[in-house]
């Protein structure tokens, strides 16, 4: 990461605690209070970052497209499965934690790419292949990535529920949002700021004392199954 961004991570991260202790809901978080903008269109920085799509499209492997692509269409709470070591989907009140996520994710990553308004990678440079069809016509929406948005978001509070797990979940949130760079979907800054809004929204629900209950129930359910100590 380069300093600029690292520093721009940590002023992120202080306007966000300064915003969450007085965010009522949700939906308070404000994308254009947390995240700096991407980078110009047609700046070094810009070009940099295609040239960075077609050497990870060089570079990749068969194999790795297709978890790639499979990743594009699996935005469900077993995407943490291999992680975990089990199937999420046999535990309903972790289910269901995961899937509230979700659906908050879903509203404020809308906010988000609506008020940045990037164009995706396609748009900029039509020589960049998808991994998956993608829909004729404009495509400003790529800034932050939302698949990244939604494993953080999500693989921060599991990490929290799993602690003894949490380097192997965040792993894997993190290989979910490379994966949107292989399948040309994204670009980098895309993918950071995925992963600083995804944690600023995982934080902000854990403030929220029915989340915390959420929390407790998923914790309860995976103890009494033996799935945590």
């Amino acid at each position: 990461m380069s300093g600029f961004r690292a520093g721009a991570s940590v002023l992120f991260l202080a306007v966000w605690f300064g915003v969450a202790a007085q965010a009522a809901t949700p939906a308070e978080i404000d994308a254009s209070r947390l995240l700096p903008p991407p980078p110009m269109a047609g700046s070094d920085a810009a070009k940099a970052e295609i040239a960075e799509l077609h050497a990870i499209a060089e570079a990749s492997s068969s194999t790795l497209v297709e978890k790639a692509r499979f990743d594009d269409g699996d935005e469900k709470p077993d995407m943490f499965n291999a992680a975990l070591g089990f199937d999420i989907a046999t535990f309903p009140a972790t289910s269901k934690l995961l899937k509230d996520i979700a659906e908050h994710e879903e509203i404020e990553s809308k906010a988000a790419k609506s008020f940045f308004h990037r164009d995706r990678p396609w748009i900029v440079d039509a020589s960049i292949k998808t991994c998956v069809p993608v829909k004729p016509g404009p495509a400003a929406t790529s800034y932050p990535s939302g698949h990244t948005s939604l494993g953080f978001a999500m693989g921060v509070v599991l990490a929290s529920v799993v602690p003894e797990k949490s380097q192997v979940i965040l792993a894997r949130a993190s290989e979910f949002g490379e994966h949107r760079l292989v399948c040309g979907m994204h670009f980098r800054s895309d993918i950071v700021a995925g992963q600083e809004f995804g944690t600023a929204l995982a934080l902000t629900l854990m403030q929220k004392p029915e989340f915390k209950a959420e929390m407790e129930a998923a914790r309860a359910e995976l103890r009494a199954a033996h799935r945590i100590d």
